[in-house]
């Protein structure tokens, strides 16, 4: 029984334990939620809903119970999600629960979205449930799923361009395909906001068309002519329709159909004189057109043959230019410069128009005889022959240039230079010698330069047998020598002459159509004249030229330089011709030969060039690959333009009116003509207003004010001073005029005289010349008839370009009847000199103490005036004195009274003293010495009387005291116009 209550008792409390147990079971959270294991979702920047597919939904088994915070069952029909919970860094999305019993959430973005940093994200999100107790310690988690949210663009940015501007070139007369193209971009996210879709041409007009792609191309041919630019405007679109925020400027370059040719220089090159070198193509290249170059060769040319003989020289004399190279003295000029001393061209026709070089023209009918003595040339001795020809084509005739013939009776030609057949031939026969055999007589040389219309200098040194020709400074040797005998003995005279030879009219010399010529005494003619321009023909005898006399004499004073950079000296070859009037330039580096061709100078080393225009001409040859000329340039053309120099004004000046005494003029030194001459020469520049002064800076209002001319004086040399007398010639018999010589060889000049006068010749220094000038003297052995005697002074640079003006200077005679008695007479009538230009030049060395010096200087004249002044103030005293004694004896006779009445009343007796009566009266007396014309007539003036003309007579011989007396008996006067009778 026992045992039976103990074992329902043990049943009911199982019961209750498994009823315990079965709530307990019941309560357990056994199920994870569950959620899908990837979601999609969109969210539109600058907003922060997310759209997720699918929907965010957690699902949880262990519905429909849930514990909450007490031990009471509540019954739901679903389970209850708690949360969701995000996985990664920096995620910027946070997940909601919108409902616990149906588990659904949102994700949404905690701030705004910017596309264009981010534009998709990823991260994991895990659910939770509410777990196990009040607390929720025993929550179940969901497994992890993946979350892709892409973010949704807005068109909030435009299109920009990725250049500032655009740049193209097309060549002309082409259509391209593309041109070039444009790019934009956008900075939005989306492809369809990022995109560009369209570009547009803005600017309205214009031969150009753009694609979607921003590709440029021309609509029509471009012509350089109309246009050489284009600026075009282009904008773009995004495909959002957001046009750019700045528009784009692109511009288009048309250049020319390239062609082959030298560019960047200009044709016009202006040349200042006195500037030195001048770059001729400082900025020039060569458009090759991108052909495969291997070399290139160019020539450049300057033409300089119209002026003077072939270029730019010294225009001097040719003897001048002979000494300034240097060649030794004993040189004849055969033909120079027309003058008072040689003047045997006169009858020549000469070209004026090259700034004075001496060129004579002979048109087949002209020839000169050279005066007889001019040349004393021995054939025996060296000697040399120096000729300037220009010659062309001529007949086939002989045309004689120089020609040494027998005068009289026969035709025999001794020695001659002519052209025959575009031959230069000299003919040289021998004098009669012991052994008449034959011997060299003609020598002959075939030049092209003989007939080619162009100046050459030719130069024959001949010592017998031997010849050697320089033409322009390069030798050439005889091509024939054909040999003569000796010409017979005979005393009959030569004739030398110029342009033809002379000889009798026989009849039997056909050589060459002939001019007659009528002569006094006999029937003689030229024969073989000359066609063709010569100058500078001389003979020099007794030695032969050296060659760098002759490279001297022919080197021009203008040419090309060029100074290479030391970076193309071993890439570009430069060669010049003799003269420097043309350069070859070879290379293969078209950069290097650009370089040279930059360098290359124009230079003139006259002081005053001959101004006019220098042609230039560049011809070029370039080969390719192939070695054969694959490019064609063209010859370019341009012109160095020479500006006229600033002339220079020669001025003679100093003393051009004195009188000297006759013993002067016929003493052993003569009379100095030229005592204080000065040569200055000034050039004349124009100053603008601006480069004025600041005293100046108020004349700008002033309309008035004009540009300011101002001389400047230069240094230069001269090269010739001629002296001729004014009227009678010089009578060599009685007069002349004289030079030191040893002077003049010292300064290497010249000096020739003739019955008009002297010539000083040679190139020297102004300073130099006055030095010679002021030696020259006048002599005159016979003086008795002469009274006055002129001179003119002109002085000359480059053979006559520059003359000075004409310095005439008159010089009188004084001639005394004894000239032992005025040896120390103070009283000698004074000749007052002139100075032209220089006052201040001291002259009282010529003084009245000394009659020797019968001239009389300002330095005298001041001191006669002195005298006569301080003579006057002492008669003005004496006068005074005299008047006031009067006048107190006056009122001393009125105190005593009258003793007789027939007495004079003298109390008004006035005393008049003439103070200028003395002056006048010397006046009176030099005026009748100086115009002896007016005396002879026996007119005088009405204020002189007798007694004042006696001692002006007697003046001159009267001693001092006498003189003196006489003159304060002439000054005091009474004046009886008050007295009584």
């Amino acid at each position: 029984m026992r045992f039976r209550r103990n074992k329902l008792f043990a049943s009911a409390v199982g019961l209750v334990l498994g009823l315990l147990c079965a709530v307990d079971a019941a309560k357990v959270n056994k199920h994870k939620p569950w959620i899908e294991t990837t979601y999609h979702g969109i969210v539109t920047e600058n907003d922060d809903k997310v759209l997720l597919d699918p929907p965010l939904i957690a699902l949880d088994k262990d519905a429909p119970l849930r514990y909450a915070e007490s031990f009471e069952v509540t019954l739901t029909e679903e389970g209850e999600i708690c949360g969701f919970r995000i996985h990664g860094q920096n995620v910027p999305f946070e997940a909601v629960v919108l409902d616990k019993s149906t588990g659904e959430g949102v994700i949404r973005a905690k701030d705004k979205l910017d596309c264009e940093l981010q534009k998709e994200h990823t991260f994991t999100i895990q659910a939770y449930d509410c777990g196990e107790g009040p607390d929720g310690a025993n929550m179940k988690k969901s497994h992890k799923a993946t979350v892709h949210i892409q973010v949704n663009d807005l068109n909030e940015y435009s299109p920009v361009f990725k250049e500032k501007s655009y740049k193209a070139t097309v060549i002309e007369g082409k259509k391209y395909d593309s041109i070039l193209k444009v790019e934009a971009v956008d900075a939005d996210c989306s492809f369809q906001f990022s995109q560009i879709c369209n570009y547009e041409i803005v600017t309205p007009d214009v031969p150009f068309t753009i694609d979607k792609d921003g590709f440029i191309k021309n609509t029509e041919k471009l012509n350089y002519g109309k246009e050489h630019m284009y600026k075009l405007t282009v904008t773009a679109y995004d495909c959002g329709k957001n046009r750019a925020s700045e528009d784009v400027l692109v511009k288009i370059s048309v250049k020319p159909t390239c062609k082959p040719s030298w560019q960047g220089f200009n044709k016009r090159i202006e040349y200042e004189p006195g500037t030195g070198s001048l770059a001729l193509f400082p900025s020039m290249h060569l458009e090759t057109c991108d052909e495969p170059i291997t070399s290139i060769r160019a020539s450049i040319e300057l033409e300089t043959n119209h002026i003077g003989k072939g270029c730019d020289r010294d225009t001097y004399s040719e003897k001048s230019l002979h000494k300034l190279c240097g060649a030794s003295s004993g040189t004849v000029e055969l033909l120079p410069a027309p003058s008072s001393s040689s003047n045997w061209t006169i009858g020549l026709p000469t070209d004026n128009g090259h700034d004075s070089d001496q060129v004579f023209e002979f048109n087949g009918t002209q020839a000169i005889k050279v005066p007889d003595g001019m040349v004393s040339t021995s054939l025996k001795e060296p000697f040399t022959i120096s000729v300037w020809m220009r010659h062309g084509p001529g007949a086939h005739e002989k045309e004689t240039i120089l020609c040494n013939s027998d005068k009289t009776e026969m035709n025999r030609h001794h020695y001659s230079l002519y052209v025959h057949n575009c031959r230069l031939i000299l003919l040289l026969r021998q004098d009669p010698s012991e052994a008449e055999n034959y011997k060299p007589a003609e020598f002959h040389w075939k030049l092209d330069q003989v007939c080619d219309k162009e100046w050459h200098h030719y130069v024959l040194n001949v010592e017998f047998p031997a010849v050697t020709l320089f033409v322009d400074g390069t030798t050439f040797e005889p091509f024939l020598v054909t040999e003569d005998y000796p010409l017979h003995t005979s005393r009959i005279e030569t004739q030398l002459t110029i342009g033809a030879c002379w000889q009798e009219n026989t009849g039997h010399d056909n050589d060459t159509e002939t001019v007659s010529e009528s002569t006094s005494g006999g029937n003689a003619r030229m024969a073989q004249f000359f066609r063709g321009n010569l100058a500078g023909l001389m003979i020099r005898s007794g030695k032969l030229e050296n060659k760098k006399v002759i490279d001297c004499l022919y080197t021009c004073k203008e040419g090309l330089d060029v100074q290479l950079p030391e970076e193309v000296t071993s890439t570009v070859k430069v060669e010049f011709n003799p003269n420097q009037s043309s350069l070859t330039v070879e290379g293969d580096d078209i950069d290097a030969f650009d370089k040279v061709m930059q360098h290359i100078s124009y230079l003139n080393s006259r002081q005053f060039p001959t101004p006019g225009i220098r042609h230039l001409r560049i011809s070029t040859t370039v080969k390719c690959f192939n070695e054969e000329s694959c490019v064609t340039v063209p010859d370019a053309e341009g012109y160095v333009m020479v500006l006229q120099p600033e002339e220079p004004k020669i001025s003679l000046s100093g003393i051009d009116h004195f009188a000297r005494s006759a013993a002067e003029f016929e003493s052993q030194e003569g009379v100095t003509l030229f005592p204080e001459l000065r040569i200055v020469s000034t050039i004349t520049r124009e100053v603008e207003a601006d480069t004025e002064s600041e005293a100046t800076e108020g004349a700008d209002d002033d309309p008035t004010v004009q540009e300011t001319v101002v001389s400047e004086e230069i240094m230069h040399n001269l090269d010739m001073c001629e002296v001729t007398v004014v009227g009678d010639e010089l009578d060599g018999e009685h007069e002349a005029l004289e030079v030191d010589m040893s002077h003049l060889q010292q300064r290497g000049l010249e000096m020739s005289s003739s019955h008009l006068g002297l010539v000083i010749t040679g190139v020297n220094t102004m300073a130099n010349y006055e030095q010679v000038l002021h030696l020259i003297r006048y002599k005159n052995w016979h003086t008795e008839a002469l009274f006055d005697r002129k001179f003119k002074l002109v002085c000359s640079e480059l053979n006559g370009r520059y003359i000075s003006n004409d310095f005439k200077v008159e010089v009188n005679v004084i001639h005394t009847a004894n000239p032992m008695e005025h040896a120390n007479n103070a009283m000698v009538q004074p000749n007052f000199i002139n100075p032209v230009h220089h006052a201040s030049v001291d002259l009282s060395g010529h003084n009245l103490v000394n009659a020797h010096q019968a001239s009389v200087v300002p330095s005298a004249a001041t001191i006669v005036i002195v005298v006569c002044v301080s003579f006057l103030v002492f008669m003005i005293i004496l006068g005074v004195f005299r008047i006031r004694a009067a006048h107190q004896r006056t009122m001393r006779d009125q105190e005593n009274g009258k003793e007789n009445e027939m007495d004079w009343d003298d109390s008004a007796l006035t005393i008049t003293v003439n103070p200028m009566e003395t002056y006048e009266d010397q006046h009176s007396s030099e005026e009748e010495e100086e115009e002896e014309e007016e005396s002879e007539d026996g007119e005088e003036e009405d204020d002189i009387t007798s007694a004042e003309s006696e001692s002006s007579e007697d003046e001159e011989g009267a001693e001092p005291e006498d003189q003196q007396a006489a003159s304060r008996q002439q000054q005091l006067e009474w004046d009886d116009s008050t007295l009584t009778y």
